[in-house]
């Protein structure tokens, strides 16, 4: 007896343009009382697509954290988790940050960050992804706009929009250092897009993305309803988004560098499937293909 045919819901990659899909499954699995968000957070969560976590992280461990930027690339080389910036080859990402990282593990782990991933997406969870991001002064260069889980989706099989990306500061973010930005309320439509992926993207996309984009007018669009906002923060402060939500950020050209570790949650119940639109899945170290739930633990994290 066959396998049944996998259903592609949000179809992306595609030879022309298509119309915008919008999103069936919910943004906010869990309910009050299943974890540390009130009500006007799920529902800022639910509407917006993102949401700030103020103090997430203490000073301690954020200093802690950003000392992991040289000391894991010192000691790994070439391992080519480590992505660096095109020509001047300064860190650009560490991936598999909470495998390399026993800090990182417990920043994933810990109190008023494992519990609201469980809480948004209604029980035990995995990481799917994790990295320490690297924004240097005057040469780090800016993400594009896109949407993670077109990327998720399309080259590692995610089937549903079952999935929360925490970013959590390192520095200061202000509108001068390429901090995020995001298009509110974009989360709840998914914009395919044109192009076909090429054998091994991910070792081009990871330094700057072309395919999976949406089109210029598609995005004018969709900010044009939407408009623009930028994440201004403090080191140890969260910024919650969903996994389809429009983002990215422009080139630092100012004198301040910026970093954060950026931690992928996804549901055990949403494990990944054949890429509905790559060749082969990308490594484990950028697409975890294990999913075992993540247990808390009890930090000096708030």
């Amino acid at each position: 007896m066959s396998a049944p045919a996998i259903v592609d819901r949000y179809p992306s990659r595609l030879e022309t343009e298509q119309p915008p899909i919008v999103r069936t499954e919910p943004v906010v699995w869990g309910a009050m009382g299943e974890g540390p968000l009130a009500p006007p957070a799920l529902t800022q969560m639910s509407e917006q697509g993102f949401l700030i976590r103020p103090s997430t992280v203490d000073d301690m461990t954020v200093s802690t954290l950003r000392n992991e930027i040289d000391r894991v690339p010192s000691q790994l080389g070439d391992d080519p988790r480590i992505i660096r910036e095109a020509g001047s080859h300064e860190v650009r990402s560490i991936f598999e940050a909470h495998v390399l990282s026993s800090v990182v593990m417990d920043v994933a782990c810990s109190p008023g960050v494992l519990d609201v991933a469980e809480q948004l997406l209604g029980g035990p969870v995995y990481l799917h992804q994790s990295r320490i991001n690297a924004m240097p002064a005057f040469r780090g260069r800016g993400f594009y706009w896109h949407s993670d889980f077109e990327t998720w989706h399309t080259e590692d099989g995610l089937p549903q929009m079952r999935t929360v990306s925490c970013s959590i500061a390192l520095t200061v973010n202000v509108a001068y250092n390429g901090t995020l930005q995001v298009m509110p309320g974009t989360h709840r439509t998914f914009y395919p897009c044109v192009g076909a992926t090429p054998h091994e993207n991910h070792r081009k996309s990871l330094v700057e993305q072309e395919v999976g984009v949406p089109s210029t007018h598609t995005l004018a669009e969709a900010a044009l309803t939407s408009g623009i906002e930028l994440f201004l923060g403090q080191p140890g402060d969260a910024l919650w988004f969903d996994c389809n939500l429009m983002h990215g950020s422009g080139s630092n050209i100012s004198p301040y560098p910026r970093s954060n570790v950026f931690l992928v949650f996804n549901s055990v119940e949403n494990a990944p499937e054949r890429p509905f639109a790559g060749s082969e899945p990308r490594p484990e170290y950028i697409a975890a293909r294990t999913f075992t739930p993540l247990t808390g633990r009890p930090p000096s994290i708030r």
